[in-house]
């Protein structure tokens, strides 16, 4: 039965190898290589957000061929498209840290 006080967030939505057709929700500038759901749980915390849920054992739909992986979360006022971008500036951020200049 579907949960309507909540969110999924799938890995699949942020991961920059698939195309949209197969679930990418944010464009690619927003996106990663193969995102970990460890990453993806570390940027939802940074990005203010509190988790209800994660599996990483799951399959998304479009690709139930591959092991997947989500994270619930409890719906805000704010659409789903705002609080995936939010989610992909802080997986961003953290996956491109910017490096050390000016070492010898």
């Amino acid at each position: 039965m579907k949960d309507y006080g909540h969110i999924v967030v799938w890995l699949d939505y942020f991961n920059k190898v698939l195309p949209r057709s197969r679930g990418r929700r944010v464009g690619k500038e927003g996106c990663v290589f193969d995102p970990s759901l460890k990453e993806l749980l570390e940027a939802v915390k940074e990005a203010g957000l509190k988790t209800v849920e994660s599996e990483d054992t799951v399959r998304y739909p479009r690709r139930p061929y591959v092991r997947s992986g989500y994270v619930v979360l409890p719906k805000e006022s704010a659409p789903k498209t705002a609080i995936l971008r939010r989610i992909s500036e802080k997986l961003l951020a953290k996956r491109f840290k910017p490096s050390k200049e000016g070492k010898s």
